[in-house]
């Protein structure tokens, strides 16, 4: 049988973006540390999530996201509430997937969709539409053709030798155009881009695209409309490069910024400790700190992540005779 090749043509404004995103990439002393971030990580996290179900009309605030992570009751449509908690779960496996397993796709998809619908976790047996508003702006192909054109377009991916740039691109694209699911193939589409750049280069698991795509949402579905009426994914690979362009240029100025505001604090913690082991009632009075939360998230886990400083009692972190000292 023939490889299937999606259409589309290599410019020079695509190279363009694509080195663009290269340097920017090199320039990144720190980013393949962000684990040693989880603050920012995890800001970035909650921001992926957020952003990818608000351009699916979700109404949660960013702040009830945070709060839904953290455990505590928000209230608000059970469905919404239903649906950040199933994409925080997708968002966990990120890392442990297999982008190019369409195994793995379905797995994720009825994680997303768990109890929001009844067929989570698989293709869609009916034809469906996209809607912007009340009208029509892209009829998907019918559904006996699904099963076929998803496996085509992951036997594409295996084996193109592509720019993975472009490629994850290009597969968002298709994804989308093809629509394999009763419904959250929007976010799907967004997440999978993701997973293919993360198993490139690890930290784009950390970098919030989707919330710059929520930024330029109007222009997101534009390109897509543009593209469908070419027959080429082009103009959607454009908009996505930029996409990922702008995403990165604001997690390098993020890690920095982040970076000086903890060395900032960290630097003041280290100098309280010297040379003494001390106690967090010790740490407060030497810091002129009252909350005992704020020592902790921001001055003795930031130390301690980064392995500066030592707890006397490892193995029982909480513990009331805790003791720190500087490494």
């Amino acid at each position: 049988m023939e490889q299937y090749i999606p259409p589309f043509l290599i410019n020079e404004k695509m190279l363009e973006l694509v080195a663009e995103i290269m340097e920017k990439l090199g320039s990144i002393s720190n980013i393949n540390n962000l684990e040693k971030m989880p603050r920012l990580v995890r800001s970035n996290r909650i921001k992926s999530v957020h952003s990818s179900l608000a351009i699916e009309n979700n109404t949660l605030s960013l702040q009830q996201v945070s709060d839904i992570l953290n455990g505590k009751r928000v209230h608000g449509p059970e469905n919404e509430i239903r649906e950040v908690k199933n994409t925080l779960r997708a968002y966990q496996e990120l890392e442990k997937i297999n982008p190019l397993s369409v195994k793995d796709l379905l797995k994720i998809h009825k994680i997303m969709l768990e109890n929001l619908i009844s067929k989570s976790g698989k293709f869609r047996n009916g034809d469906v539409g996209v809607f912007l508003g009340t009208k029509i702006i892209h009829t998907a192909p019918p559904a006996k053709m699904v099963n076929e054109l998803v496996y085509n377009l992951f036997s594409w991916i295996k084996n193109s030798k592509v720019h993975p740039l472009i490629k994850s691109s290009i597969f968002h694209y298709e994804f989308e155009f093809i629509h394999p699911f009763e419904d959250g193939n929007g976010r799907m589409g967004r997440f999978w881009q993701v997973a293919l750049l993360s198993k490139w280069k690890p930290l784009f698991a950390f970098v919030p695209i989707e919330s710059i795509i929520f930024s330029r949402q109007e222009e997101y579905y534009n390109a897509l409309a543009n593209s469908n009426k070419k027959a080429n994914s082009n103009d959607f690979i454009i908009f996505m490069l930029e996409t990922i362009l702008q995403a990165v240029s604001n997690i390098k100025e993020d890690a920095f910024n982040h970076t000086n505001h903890l060395n900032e604090r960290v630097r003041k913690l280290l100098i309280a400790l010297g040379d003494y082991q001390m106690s967090a009632t010790e740490l407060l009075i030497a810091l002129n700190l009252k909350s005992r939360e704020t020592l902790r998230e921001n001055y003795i886990n930031p130390a301690h992540e980064a392995g500066l400083i030592g707890l006397t009692i490892s193995d029982k972190p909480t513990s009331k005779n805790q003791k720190y000292y500087k490494k």
